[in-house]
């Protein structure tokens, strides 16, 4: 008696490309601002120091790009730096005091 070859049926395309586009999507993990005194010590620095070499007023956005931190750091910083009297609002501009 002849025996019969089974053979196993491929996946179809159809079923494959379903899982690719089912595969989770990587984004980009959001940076997260640790909140304590030493760092936002350390932010408010880094405002200060943008804010002193540019010798300008800047908007938030400047400061965060010349200092290289994020506009939650800057802001972050500045409230330090506003509390404290060492900078100042002008036009929606932040200036030294």
């Amino acid at each position: 008696m002849a025996e019969k070859k089974t053979t196993k049926k491929a996946a179809a395309p159809k079923a494959e490309a379903e899982e690719k586009k089912a595969a989770p999507k990587k984004t980009a993990a959001k940076k997260v601002v640790e909140i304590n005194a030493e760092n936002v010590g350390f932010k408010a620095g880094d405002v200060y120091q943008a804010l002193a070499t540019a010798g300008k007023a800047l908007s938030v956005k400047e400061i965060a790009k010349q200092a290289k931190i994020t506009e939650a750091e800057t802001l972050l910083g500045m409230g330090w730096l506003l509390k404290e009297g060492k900078i100042k609002d002008e036009n929606d501009l932040i200036t030294l005091a």
